[in-house]
């Protein structure tokens, strides 16, 4: 298997230039762009890597998915009573279709659906910002992570477009805390900083019907983590997640740090960061190096319609 990275990264590694880092946020615009890395966890544990596997990178929209998480394991089914699980067709930050239907976001990945999540999140923790880091700890194996308070302030300081969209979504009746406490704790979860090796064994519960494989932890029910998966598979990579089915055919998320996580149902979640993002916002390489993994291994979950 690394044998394999390697020679994906090897492939990939020419398309480093053709993208851009995101500017919108200042901090992530003066991230190194000509990085790569990417990492395997199998769901018998074992770990492979290739290039910057162990540099750690701004999660950003991939801590999506841990707050679904949170969300799901303490209110279930009723999560569901204030957003969808339909694609949005929208970009990430879109907020057409919020006015048209009355504040309930499509889904928990756009923008808008996380903040909804986030309130949920809030009304249930404390301390919602520390509550995440340390789920997040466990599910990585690593007491080290937490989130750079820099990334975190700097998309804080242009919080204007999401505090636009969380007002608008409490004009609806659809946001039941503070605002701003609700951004702060977002952004702190956006700020994360991990590695690909983190992400993908964070994840590992995913691959393996729920259970972290390292430690058997239950983190969601099989039935919980297939809906999960599917989310992801419809609307994970926002307005592409059309042509990331089509190209790789597996769950993914994404982040405009560089991210992306994918999942390959009963064998491993991998990871792949390359700063450098399409006019979509998802990782130029990235996308690429997933679509070669997922050619070589048969690994898309549409290989046995074919």
């Amino acid at each position: 298997m690394h044998a394999l990275l390697t020679d994906i990264l090897r492939q990939v590694r020419p398309l480093i230039g053709q993208g851009q880092v995101a500017q919108y946020i200042p901090a992530l615009a003066r991230v190194v762009p000509d990085q790569l890395g990417i990492a395997v966890y199998g769901v018998d544990g074992q770990v492979y890597s290739a290039g910057d596997a162990h540099t750690p990178f701004s999660i950003q929209s991939i801590s999506k998915v841990f707050s679904l998480v949170q969300a799901i394991g303490h209110s279930g089914e009723a999560i569901w009573e204030r957003l969808g699980h339909e694609p949005s067709g929208q970009a990430f930050n879109s907020m057409v279709q919020l006015e048209v239907e009355k504040g309930r976001p499509r889904n928990p990945f756009i923008n808008a659906g996380a903040l909804v999540i986030c309130d949920i999140n809030q009304s249930r923790f404390a301390a919602p910002a520390l509550s995440m880091r340390d789920f997040v700890r466990r599910l990585a194996g690593n007491a080290e992570l937490a989130a750079d308070r820099v990334v975190a302030d700097s998309e804080y300081q242009f919080r204007a477009r999401n505090a636009a969209m969380a007002y608008l979504m409490q004009a609806f009746g659809n946001f039941n805390n503070d605002v701003d406490a609700v951004l702060r704790s977002y952004f702190h979860h956006c700020a994360l900083a991990m590695s690909c090796v983190d992400v993908a064994r964070a994840f590992g519960f995913l691959a393996h019907r729920g259970a972290n494989p390292h430690t058997g932890e239950v983190v969601l029910s099989a039935r919980q983590t297939q809906q999960v998966n599917a989310v992801m598979a419809t609307s994970g990579l926002y307005d592409e997640a059309g042509n990331f089915a089509y190209r790789v055919g597996l769950p993914g998320k994404s982040g405009v740090g560089g991210g992306i996580l994918a999942v390959v149902p009963g064998r491993f979640t991998v990871c792949v960061w390359s700063p450098e993002l399409n006019a979509a916002g998802n990782s130029l390489a990235g996308m690429k190096a997933l679509e070669l993994l997922s050619e070589q291994i048969g690994g898309s979950v549409f290989s046995a319609l074919g």
